[in-house]
């Protein structure tokens, strides 16, 4: 019996375009492999529906009439207030109302600004009644209404006067 030898091919050289698509064909065959061990190791796994989530809407107030932040935050304390419920005598009533420094604070966005926004505020308190601080104001109120008027007389103050 006679054997024949054949000569070695001589290697071809690859493009890279040749050498990505068998990187391709390898990556796609690793990757249906990885899915199908994904499948068989999860398959166990039962799933409850998830329970509908429901976000709270904020409320929905119009936007701030002025420009400037201080009369801006002033705006939205007051709007606080009419959202939230105002309080007499806390910073922050349990069931969420509060008075007007606490509504100042919780629409600031530093403790700066909340200093400032009080000054404008007791500024206007004191030019339309007899107060030294607003607390001591804010309990004397009988109601909300001149609460909400101050608010609105202390943005416009602001401002006028451009912060």
């Amino acid at each position: 019996m006679t054997t024949t030898k054949l000569a070695p091919a001589e290697p071809v050289a690859l493009t890279l375009d040749d050498r990505l698509a068998l990187a391709s064909l390898a990556m796609d065959e690793r990757l249906a492999l990885a899915g199908l061990v994904v499948d068989v190791n999860s398959a166990h796994i039962s799933i409850d529906p998830l329970p509908d989530i429901t976000i709270p809407q904020s409320p929905t107030a119009a936007p701030a009439p002025y420009r400037t932040p201080l009369a801006a935050l002033l705006h939205r304390a007051r709007v606080r207030i009419e959202t939230d419920g105002w309080s007499r005598e806390a910073m922050l009533e349990e069931d969420g109302r509060r008075c007007a420094i606490g509504a100042i604070r919780r629409e600031a966005t530093s403790r700066d600004q909340a200093d400032d926004a009080c000054v404008l505020l007791l500024e206007a308190i004191q030019r339309h009644w007899a107060a030294d601080t607003i607390p001591s104001w804010n309990r004397q109120q009988g109601s909300v209404a001149p609460v909400l008027l101050a608010f609105d007389r202390a943005a416009e103050l602001a401002h006028q006067r451009s912060v």
